[in-house]
């Protein structure tokens, strides 16, 4: 009796691990059916193909950008420095525009949850969702072509990825020091800032100082849309039709961009 219900048991687990084995093969095959077909529609049918040409045409397209036009480079210096404090400053405004967007957007501090934390994940998820270029023309309509609009959109944009990765870090402090310092007497005020902020601080620190190292990116490329800085330099260059311009703009781009990295490696040291 005891051999027969092992038995089931046993036929039991092999069937549960067919099912499973089934259910994953079914899926799989859904999935490489939808990957196969995006390549149809987006690249085979929705490419024209006699427009790209052969690849000598190719070749000689892409070797129009081969070089530098060295008469370009003093002028990029100003343009650099910009795009640097484009990034700089919106991080430093978008920082700032996170302190109450964090607050409210932590469930375990948020003052009033029914109202104040939708609210702050509202503004978050709204910040993530649109596109730094999309930020960009908002604020040259509103303001006007130049540095102040790319600062704008840099710090709208800054404001989501913040205030998320912070708020969620503050949701997953351990919360004995928050209850020690509440049973010693302590408010809001005192827990914040002798329980809380000890914890999620350095990782408060890195979530900025990556999310400025993004920003040098994101900075580089506003002014296509008339935000300032080397996209600006840059649209000019292809407007102009003069290819090795456009290659030094982009060199200056990835100058830029190592620096941040150099920048933000040995500030993740010294800080965190």
């Amino acid at each position: 009796m005891q051999d027969k219900t092992t038995a089931l048991k046993l036929n039991d687990v092999i069937g549960l691990r067919r099912k499973k084995q089934f259910v994953q093969l079914g899926f799989v095959s859904l999935l490489i059916g939808l990957v196969l077909w995006s390549i149809q529609a987006t690249i085979i049918d929705d490419t024209d193909w006699e427009r790209i040409g052969t690849l000598s045409e190719i070749g000689e397209s892409v070797s129009h950008f081969v070089g530098i036009d060295f008469e370009l480079i003093p002028s990029l210096l100003g343009p650099t420095i910009e795009t640097f404090m484009i990034a700089c400053i919106g991080t430093l405004i978008g920082l700032l525009m996170c302190i109450p967007v964090i607050w409210f957007g932590a469930l375990n501090v948020t003052p009033f949850k029914p109202v104040t934390y939708p609210l702050a994940r509202v503004a978050m998820t709204l910040s993530r969702s649109i596109h730094e270029i999309v930020w960009a023309l908002i604020f040259v309509s509103a303001v006007g072509l130049g540095a102040f609009a790319g600062i704008l959109a840099i710090a709208a944009r800054s404001l989501g990825f913040i205030a998320k990765m912070s708020a969620e870090a503050i949701e997953n402090i351990d919360p004995k020091p928050v209850e020690a310092i509440r049973a010693m007497g302590g408010n809001n005020l005192q827990v914040m800032i002798y329980a809380i902020l000890p914890q999620v601080l350095p990782v408060i620190l890195g979530i900025v100082i990556f999310e400025w190292e993004i920003n040098i990116r994101r900075s580089s490329v506003l002014g296509l849309v008339g935000a300032g800085g080397l996209g600006l330099v840059f649209f000019r260059q292809m407007n102009t039709f003069n290819y090795p311009g456009v290659t030094t703009v982009i060199l200056a781009i990835l100058a830029l961009i190592l620096i941040g990295e150099v920048v933000s490696h040995y500030a993740r040291k010294a800080m965190i």
